[in-house]
């Protein structure tokens, strides 16, 4: 056993087990949108996280690799994971992919990690998100009690993106369209920024690309959102590889203020 050079005392992460299991189906759910459901033996070392925003690390060996993808769904009757892909063309590893992956094909991942769950407690709930986010923000809706009172932004690039979503009868959703997508940062955060700021305690759940989640921040500053009360993160960045979204991330230009 290795033992670190520095942060002696702290505990360590045990590692995530490597969970192998083959393509059981696919669904084009829109345009831009591919679903994967996923199973097999290697099932039984997924250890569920009990968290709406899930995610594993896909392994892309041939490429030499690793993409992080939102869990949508876990059934653990049917012993299945599902993945939600955006998918543009040819452009990247996992959506190319996943657009021409058929029943049987392998898939490997190392996972799950995640933190965000909703709290019941809260007065009301917020999310805001593109399509990158549609999985997590999915799941998250899901599983709000029935009395829950809320409000979902969500941008895609135009009507035929819109998903069918299950919310409880007080979430209203909210879609917006705006075309390429993440070319204008500010469609979220002006979305929110128009609409009268609810009473009470409000949580919010924002991810998506990069520059529309800082023009998130700013407003919820300017509204107060207790840093306790708020799940924000930046999935990608427009006109970035995903190769070069990463390496910013160690950059100024890709810290989201706190």
């Amino acid at each position: 056993m290795s033992t670190p050079s520095s942060g002696a005392g702290r505990p360590q992460r045990p590692p995530r087990p490597v969970i192998e299991l083959t393509v059981q189906s696919t669904e084009q759910l829109s345009p831009h949108l591919v679903r994967l459901v996923a199973g097999g033996p290697g099932f039984s070392a997924f250890v569920d996280n009990g968290k709406t925003d899930k995610y594993v690390k896909i392994r892309f060996p041939e490429h030499d690799v690793t993409r992080t993808y939102t869990v949508r769904h876990v059934d653990g009757v049917a012993r299945t994971i599902t993945l939600d892909f955006v998918v543009h063309g040819d452009e990247g590893i996992a959506g190319p992919w996943a657009a021409n992956a058929k029943p049987g094909d392998p898939i490997t991942f190392v996972g799950p990690g995640g933190a965000f769950v909703p709290d019941p407690t809260a007065d009301v709930h917020l999310f805001a998100g593109d399509a990158s986010a549609l999985p997590a923000i999915g799941a998250a809706l899901e599983a709000l009690p029935a009395d829950a009172r809320g409000v979902a932004h969500l941008v895609v690039e135009d009507e035929s993106e819109v998903l069918e979503l299950a919310a409880p009868v007080g979430v209203e959703l909210r879609w917006h369209f705006h075309s390429p997508a993440g070319s204008n940062p500010d469609v979220l955060a002006e979305a929110i920024a128009a609409a009268p700021w609810p009473q009470g305690r409000v949580q919010v759940f924002a991810h998506g690309e990069r520059e529309s989640m800082k023009a998130i921040r700013a407003v919820l500053k300017e509204r107060d959102v207790a840093r306790e009360d708020l799940s924000l993160s930046g999935y990608w960045a427009h006109g970035r590889t995903e190769d070069r979204f990463q390496a910013e991330k160690k950059e100024p230009i890709g810290q989201i203020p706190d």
